[in-house]
């Protein structure tokens, strides 16, 4: 018996099979849509605001300041995004979430020490920004409940 005659006999494969494992395999479930959804909407709104508030301040104080601003609003952006894919792995690949984020604030509050023409509190304030987003959310959320 010869095994290398069985293993060429093509399997029958149904049309309807083969597309339900693409489908499965290429289509992310409903709450990984609903988790990107939330993604993108939080970074639209951190980005909006951050626009905003950096008008603002840049109106009422000076275009130093609002540059502080909008490096600390940046690198909360950036922790944000940081955020979220470590969330999205959480599930599969990682089992707790790691510490590396925390770096990049620390590093971001040393150089804003260090640094004579960089001020610490709105740099500070800007990076806090992805909060105010986080807190429209849940008010809008909480308030204006989704009928579905």
């Amino acid at each position: 018996m010869n095994l290398s005659d069985e293993s060429q006999t093509p399997i029958p494969v149904t049309p309807g099979e083969l597309s339900d494992e693409v489908s499965a395999d290429s289509q992310p479930n409903a709450s990984m849509q609903e988790f990107y959804q939330l993604q993108q909407s939080l970074l639209l709104v951190t980005i909006v605001l951050t626009g905003i508030i950096f008008i603002c301040v840049w109106i009422f104080y000076s275009l130093n300041i609002a540059l502080n601003y909008l490096l600390g609003a940046s690198t909360g952006v950036v922790y944000l995004r940081m955020l979220a894919k470590d969330v999205e792995r959480l599930g599969g690949e990682k089992k707790r979430l790691g510490s590396n984020r925390l770096g990049l604030f620390i590093g971001l509050m040393v150089v804003a020490t260090q640094w004579q023409k960089l001020q610490i509190l709105p740099i500070f304030l800007g990076f806090l920004t992805y909060k105010a987003a986080l807190i429209i959310y849940v008010l809008r959320t909480s308030l204006v409940p989704n009928t579905k």
